[in-house]
Order: structure tokens, then C-alpha cells, then sequence
């Protein structure tokens, strides 16, 4: 579930939601708010994701941060024009 708060992802995790995407957060409110998540519902995957680039990834690195998604990788990556003759 995407969240953008740690009020809304604890509502999320506490509905049954397994994996909570913390979205668009500072780095400071995103450990705050996943350490929240992980201290009552510990099995929940925290993700992080919104605005991460490979320069600010090591902020966005914690130890409640379980996965870190990051848009860059694709939105940004050069097309390639290639074709497969078999």
C-alpha cells in the first residue's frame, strides 16, 4: 500500500497490509516513520521510494528500510533500438 505519512502506513499495515511503500518522504520523517511501522507489525516490508537517486540513496538507507525503489533506473535510462531475427 503507498503512503505518505507514518499515520497512513500504520492504518495500512494494521489493515493486513504486508508490504507498506512510504512514499515522497524526507529522509529523517521516512526512518521515523518506518521504524513506527517495524516496532508494531515487525513481518511488514517497508519500502522507500519517491525522489531517490543514486547520489541521495545512502540517506534513504536504514535499518527499517527493507526494499528501495527508485524510478531513476528506468524514467531515465536511454532508449536502445535493437531487433531479434531467429
Amino acid at each position: 500500500v503507498e503512503c505518505s505519512s507514518a499515520d497512513e502506513a500504520l492504518a495500512a499495515a494494521g489493515a493486513g497490509a504486508d508490504i507498506v511503500l512510504l512514499d515522497n518522504l524526507a529522509p529523517q520523517e521516512l526512518h521515523a516513520a518506518a521504524a513506527q511501522v517495524k516496532a508494531a507489525h515487525p513481518r511488514v516490508t517497508v519500502e522507500a521510494s519517491g525522489g531517490i537517486v543514486l547520489g541521495t540513496l545512502p540517506q534513504f538507507l536504514g535499518p527499517h528500510i527493507d526494499v528501495v525503489s527508485m524510478g531513476c533506473l528506468t524514467h531515465s535510462a536511454p532508449a536502445l533500438d535493437f531487433a531479434l531475427r531467429v
